[in-house]
């Protein structure tokens, strides 16, 4: 049975903690891209070493988040958030400090540890805190800070590595580490899960299939796609979890209880959220760099020409939160996804190796209220198509879904630019950019319609039971 103490500091505060935590873990995902050539020139190292800078992070990140989560609904979720929090903010450091590229690459990989144990939890100590009428609007602001975080990383990292060091990058996450810690411990109620024992062969079965399929994924535009490791990772991935899916089928208290998925609601928006982020990343991932490496902008600047996009969340999120509360976040989530791909779309309409900012102007406001609209109901939905004792491993399950959507976005969209385009002109750039923004355009647009599938009216927590209804408006009265 689930188990909650008394809020300490109320919605605010859990608000404040929670999307600062979630921006810290989000931001990593591509912070270091734009900084990966001063690090290069400080602490030397190969091509493939710098990959491994990013792929390090995404590695753990995507594979234990669901085990974080677990682990939260186990021990308590206050608790677990901040053994997340210690271990993100000391491996930060780490990573400032570091003497070489090898040391730089572990402790991205602990970064990951801490970011997997800490994310999913935010959700889940949101819920607890928040009544279930005002849900909507925290989870939109939630989600708008999270929305600018993953897009607004290569200009933090850019302005950072450009005006101060590539180390305060790393460095940025300390203060507000440490600052976080005692809030937390001060401002968060305790909650639990099922107290159920922890699924051991099923964490087995779900890291090592996430492992080997991110792996793949990741080092596939790298090393090629019939790379020996490339398709072990890929095809002993697929296997594994395969086989977790047919254990925690049987399995008496399975980490993901596949029933979860017989709801339309919980299917459809986490088919959703996968397909948007696969979309999305891959976008960014080359649209940045088509900035940069083609129209000649500094990081700073391409950063700053992205604002109508990347910083659309600060603005439209926490109304489309709102707007949830109202009419479900259904309608709302399934229009944003459209916009977002209408706005790709658009990109690879009028993208040229000289457009002007003001022909791309569009295409970024689009995509930027598209994402807006999707970020705040989508966090929503994930957590009312589920009972309360079940949200924290409904959270982890979500966002491994995300990143291994990211991951593949960013695999699938380089390599069909590779195939069609390449670096030598801005010209062959193009070529190459254009039919992956259209694939990504059309993969978000399979997002839209997954959207549509979801029930009328999923916005707030599922009662199935008389002690679970007593439960939510337990929650609901604090």
């Amino acid at each position: 049975m689930s188990q909650q103490t008394a809020p300490r500091g109320g919605p605010v505060w859990a608000l404040v903690i929670t999307s600062v935590a979630g921006f810290m873990a989000a931001l990593d995902n591509l912070v270091v891209t734009t900084a990966l050539p001063s690090i290069r020139e400080d602490l030397g190292g190969g091509l493939h070493d710098l990959e491994w800078t990013v792929s390090a992070y995404t590695l753990t990140f995507a594979v234990l988040l669901m085990f974080g989560a677990a682990l939260g609904d186990r021990f308590g979720r206050r608790r677990l958030f901040l053994v997340g929090i210690t271990i993100f903010t000391g491996a930060s450091a780490a990573a400032a400090m570091a003497p070489g590229i090898d040391s730089l690459i572990a402790a991205r990989a602990v970064q990951g540890v801490g970011a997997a144990i800490m994310m999913p939890l935010t959700l889940t100590l949101l819920t607890a805190a928040v009544p279930a009428d005002k849900r909507g609007m925290a989870f939109g602001i939630w989600g708008a800070v999270n929305g600018l975080a993953v897009a607004s990383g290569p200009l933090i990292g850019g302005s950072l590595t450009e005006h101060i060091s590539w180390q305060w990058i790393f460095w940025l996450n300390v203060p507000l580490g440490l600052i976080l810690l005692p809030l937390a411990r001060l401002r968060l109620a305790e909650s639990h899960g099922t107290g159920a024992p922890l699924d051991l062969p099923g964490t087995l079965l779900a890291s090592g299939g996430l492992f080997g399929i991110v792996y793949g994924l990741v080092r596939g535009p790298a090393d090629g796609w019939t790379a020996p490791m490339v398709l072990t990772g890929l095809f002993a991935g697929g296997a594994l979890l395969v086989a977790f899916v047919l254990y925690s089928a049987r399995a008496k208290n399975p980490m993901l209880p596949m029933r979860l998925f017989r709801s339309r609601a919980f299917s459809g928006i986490n088919a959703a959220s996968m397909l948007m982020f696969l979309g999305m990343f891959g976008s960014i991932f080359l649209l940045s760099q088509y900035m940069q490496g083609v129209l000649g902008y500094s990081p700073t600047e391409a950063g700053l020409r992205m604002l109508p996009w990347t910083g659309m969340p600060m603005l439209v999120a926490p109304i489309a939160g709102i707007l949830s509360d109202r009419i479900g976040g259904r309608p709302v989530v399934a229009t944003g996804l459209f916009l977002q791909a209408v706005g790709l779309a658009y990109f690879a309409a009028v993208l040229t190796a000289d457009a002007s900012y003001g022909v791309q102007l569009p295409a970024l406001i689009i995509s930027g209220v598209g994402m807006a609209l999707f970020f705040a109901p989508a966090s929503a939905l994930v957590m009312s198509s589920v009972r309360t004792s079940e949200q924290g491993i409904a959270s982890g399950a979500n966002n491994a879904l995300r990143e291994v959507g990211g991951a593949l976005g960013i695999a699938i969209m380089s390599s069909i630019f590779a195939a069609q385009g390449g670096y030598e002109t801005g010209q062959t750039f193009v070529d190459g950019l254009r039919p992956a923004l259209v694939t990504g355009a059309a993969l978000v647009a399979v997002a839209g319609i997954a959207a549509l599938c979801i029930p009328r009216r999923s916005a707030t927590p599922r009662v199935e039971e008389p002690e679970q209804h007593a439960r939510v408006l337990e929650t609901a009265g604090h």
